[in-house]
Formats: C-alpha cells, sequence, structure tokens
C-alpha cells in the first residue's frame, strides 16, 4: 500500500522520538541498577521494553505504507546524575511524546488512515499510562522525601 509520504514523515519523526527514549530509560535503569535501586531498575526497564515494541510497531506500520523507517536518527537524549533529574527528563520526554501522538493522530484521521490512526492511538495510552507513573514517582518523593522515597526502592 502507498502511503501519504507526510503521514510517513511523521512516523519516522514518532521512530525518533521511541529510539531516543529507549536509550535514555536504558541509561537510567542501569544507573539505578548500579545504585542498588532495583525497584527503579525494573521500573526504567519496563518502560524501555515498551518503547521498543512502540518502535516495532511504527517500523512495521511505515513499510507497509511503503516507507523506509529510519533507525538512525536520535533525538537529544538527556540523562539524570540522580534519580529525581532521571525522574523530570523522563516526564519532559513524556510529555513530548504525548503531543507528538495526538498530532499524528489528528493527521492521519484528516488523512483517512484509520488502521494507522488506531495503532498511534494504543502507543498513545501507553504513552499516557507511563505519564501517570512517573507523576506518581515524584508525588511520592515530594511526600517521602527523597531519601525516604529510594529506600523503597531497594531490593
Amino acid at each position: 500500500m502507498k502511503g501519504n509520504p507526510k503521514l510517513i514523515d511523521t512516523l519516522n519523526f514518532l521512530l525518533a522520538d521511541e529510539l531516543t527514549a529507549i536509550n535514555q530509560y536504558i541509561v537510567h535503569a542501569e544507573m539505578c541498577e548500579d545504585w542498588g535501586y532495583s525497584k527503579l531498575h525494573h521500573s526504567f526497564e519496563k518502560r524501555s521494553i515498551d518503547e521498543m515494541k512502540h518502535a516495532e510497531k511504527l517500523i512495521g506500520r511505515i513499510l507497509f505504507l511503503g516507507g523506509t523507517p529510519i533507525v538512525s536518527n536520535l533525538n537529544n537524549i538527556h540523562i539524570g546524575d540522580e534519580v529525581p533529574k532521571q525522574i523530570e527528563n523522563d516526564r519532559v520526554a513524556e510529555v513530548g511524546a504525548i503531543e507528538a501522538y495526538n498530532n499524528a493522530i489528528a493527521l492521519a484521521g484528516e488523512l483517512r488512515d484509520y488502521a494507522t490512526r488506531d495503532i498511534l492511538i494504543q502507543i498513545l495510552n501507553d504513552e499516557d499510562r507511563h505519564m501517570d507513573e512517573i507523576e506518581e514517582l515524584q508525588d511520592q518523593i515530594e511526600q517521602m522525601t527523597l531519601p525516604i522515597f529510594l529506600t523503597t526502592q531497594v531490593g
């Protein structure tokens, strides 16, 4: 099937976001593992795997539409040197992803490509869940204080 070039470009833009997120989350996961925060490691690692699945869906859709997936583009990766900075950097990334997916969903609807729109909506739902998880971590840090929060992330 021959897809709309603008939509294929948009999907490649989203793919770059996902590939960037994979890298950012996995580095944060490994840093937390190194610091002994295995629960945070697991949380970040799971989010990275979710982003890999998103990238896989986008690559599949780009190929279906007759496009070429561009996997060599990454956006700036923002690595935090401490847990609160990591979580904030991840929050900012998710805000951008949610906005980009909403825009892409609107474009797919305008182009009457409802199958692509449905795929993007599924991914957006995951991104919304990621945002909820990140905000939950930030709330816990605020309510418990950082030292107490970090003690809950060990083991």
